[in-house]
């Protein structure tokens, strides 16, 4: 008798764990949703220059002076827009992705910059085109670009812009 109360107690819990499991699953993982829920809020640019892996001089902050508010939105349909990227007044739109391990932003936009010592001149930018995720959480995002490889000598100049968003509510009807 004792037998039969644990067969019947084992097939209960095994019926109970197919249930619980046969639900319907999200399509978005975590770090997904952290995108996809509201729009990103740019708070700061500072840029990294280095030789191979050392620093050289102390970073720069860029858009210190910028009367537009960028912001960074990313749909679940995977579309993307970024608006008055470098404060220049545009609204481009593109596409996302990540990477499979979801350590990297992979997103095809054009953007319009200044071109660098002629601010009335304008170039096409492709801004966030391979993006380490440095950190992403519920209120703020921040993103690596540049010369960002894996692979570089003692002696590689790199570039590395960092860019630090906070997310903006939802509005509210």
């Amino acid at each position: 008798m004792k037998n039969k109360n644990i067969l019947f107690f084992l097939t209960g819990l095994v019926l109970i764990g197919m249930v619980a499991n046969s639900c319907k699953k999200d399509d978005q993982t975590p770090i997904q949703t952290l995108f996809t829920t509201g729009s990103w809020q740019l708070a700061s640019v500072i840029v990294y220059h280095y030789l191979g892996g050392s620093q050289v001089g102390l970073p720069d902050t860029l858009n210190t002076n910028c009367g537009f508010t960028q912001m960074f939105t990313f749909p679940t349909n995977n579309t993307c827009t970024y608006t008055n990227y470098h404060c220049v007044q545009q609204s481009a739109n593109g596409t996302w992705s990540l990477t499979h391990d979801q350590l990297f932003l992979e997103v095809k936009i054009t953007c319009t910059d200044t071109v660098p010592g002629n601010p009335s001149a304008t170039m096409p930018a492709h801004p966030f085109i391979y993006t380490k995720i440095l950190s992403l959480g519920q209120y703020s995002m921040v993103l690596q670009t540049g010369d960002i490889g894996a692979y570089y000598t003692t002696t590689t100049k790199r570039t590395i812009y960092q860019y630090g968003f906070v997310r903006q509510k939802a509005a509210s009807n």
